[in-house]
């Protein structure tokens, strides 16, 4: 079943990744060149905001499933000093987390305003900033390896 859900959650972020980079660059590009927001543009926010909710899904089902989550209970406080379980048990999860609630939050912020140009803004500034934070904590060792 591990095996199973880690190969789910590593291909399912090839999507994400394809999906926030096209949202956030489509967001970025329009809102600088002054084009209208579209209905287009809503169906990729919006399909980007569900790709990434259920990449946390899946990986809130394989952080309790890893067998590296019983290093909480063999080293305790010492996972903070252990750099690679740090990464898989306290930066990847929490990080993502917050990248994944911004672009929560930006997507809900963007239906309340009223002009293209501060929808757009909104996409291209919350997205944009989960894409940087989603890049930093993905262990590329062990995913392209």
């Amino acid at each position: 079943m591990y095996e199973t859900i880690l190969n789910l959650h590593s291909y399912w972020a090839y999507l994400v990744l394809f999906v926030l980079i096209l949202a956030a660059g489509n967001a970025l590009v329009k809102s600088f060149s002054g084009k209208e927001y579209s209905p287009k543009d809503f169906r990729i926010a919006l399909f980007t905001l569900i790709v990434s909710h259920i990449q946390l899904l899946i990986g809130l089902v394989l952080y309790f499933v890893s067998p590296r989550f019983d290093l909480w209970s063999e080293l305790g406080g010492g996972v903070m000093g252990n750099a690679i379980a740090r990464l898989y048990l306290v930066e990847h999860p929490l990080v993502n987390i917050i990248a994944i609630a911004l672009i929560t939050i930006g997507y809900s912020k963007h239906k309340k305003k009223l002009t293209s140009q501060a929808k757009l803004k909104v996409l291209a500034i919350f997205y944009s900033i989960a894409l940087v934070l989603l890049l930093s904590r993905i262990p590329w060792s062990t995913w392209m390896g």
